[in-house]
Order: structure tokens, then C-alpha cells, then sequence
């Protein structure tokens, strides 16, 4: 069974919660979705997660997995890390309408950043050319402290 890493524990809970509070159905495949990223140190990919839900979804097709990863993503529980095609746990309350992640390319490990407005000159920007942003995402790639 894919066990939710204990520091992640309350995301869980949190995000079972929400479902339960707001009437949306926690299948047994979102269910193991949600346990396998949280349960990662590491983003993952789709058919890693796939992998790792083999044996307790008895070998279930990719648009299970991708259907639950949708769901999570939707509500907030989870993010995709855009470069790397990959999906890792919100660190925060999963209200928020950018994202941002500060990523190591030797150790892999994935930050996130919590910032509550687009960056200024960003912000200029896009009232410049005219976007209405609807959600943002910012990554910055790099080598961490730990791999200097």
C-alpha cells in the first residue's frame, strides 16, 4: 500500500475533509492517487504513479490514474510541475491562484514558493498586452544549497 509520508499526514486528512464537506466523491483510485504523490519525496510522473498503484488498483489503465489526477489538481491538492511533467502535494492550504517552484536538476528535489501576487513586473506586463490571468505558474530550475 502506497502510506502517505507522515509529513504529509494532514494534507491527506485535510483533503479527504474537503471532499467530504463539500459532497465529492473519494474513489478508491483518487484515493490511491493522492496517497502515492504525497507519499513521494520526489514529483511524480503519470505512469509513475500508475506504477505504483499496480498492485493495490490491481493494474489500472492510464486514464484511471489521469482522471484522478485531474480531480486532485482541480480542487487544489495537487500541482503539475510544468517542466517535468510531473505532479507533486500543495504545501498550503490549496486556495491559491499561482504557483511557484524552485527545483534542483541534480537531486530533484521541488520547493514550493509561496508567493500571493504575480511578480510585479509580470503583473505590468500582462496589463500591457491585455491578458486576464486566470492562474500562473512560475519555475525557477537551479542547483540547490545541498548539491553546491
Amino acid at each position: 500500500m502506497n502510506d502517505v509520508h507522515h509529513d504529509r499526514l494532514h494534507d491527506f486528512e485535510s483533503a479527504i475533509f474537503y471532499c467530504e464537506k463539500n459532497g465529492l466523491n473519494v474513489t478508491k483510485p483518487r484515493e490511491e492517487v493522492l496517497k502515492a504523490i504525497l507519499g513521494s519525496k520526489k514529483p511524480l510522473g503519470a505512469y509513475d504513479i500508475l506504477e505504483k498503484l499496480a498492485e493495490p488498483l490491481n493494474k489500472p489503465k492510464p486514464p484511471t490514474v489521469y482522471r484522478a489526477i485531474d480531480f486532485w489538481q482541480s480542487h487544489g491538492f495537487i500541482h503539475r510541475i510544468e517542466s517535468l511533467n510531473a505532479y507533486i502535494g500543495c504545501d498550503t492550504d490549496h486556495h491559491h491562484e499561482g504557483s511557484q517552484f524552485i527545483i534542483c536538476d541534480k537531486c530533484g528535489n521541488v520547493e514550493e514558493v509561496h508567493l500571493c501576487s504575480v511578480p510585479a513586473e509580470l503583473q505590468k506586463k500582462s496589463e500591457e498586452s491585455g491578458l486576464k490571468i486566470s492562474h500562473w505558474v512560475l519555475e525557477l530550475h537551479g542547483t540547490c544549497k545541498t548539491c553546491q
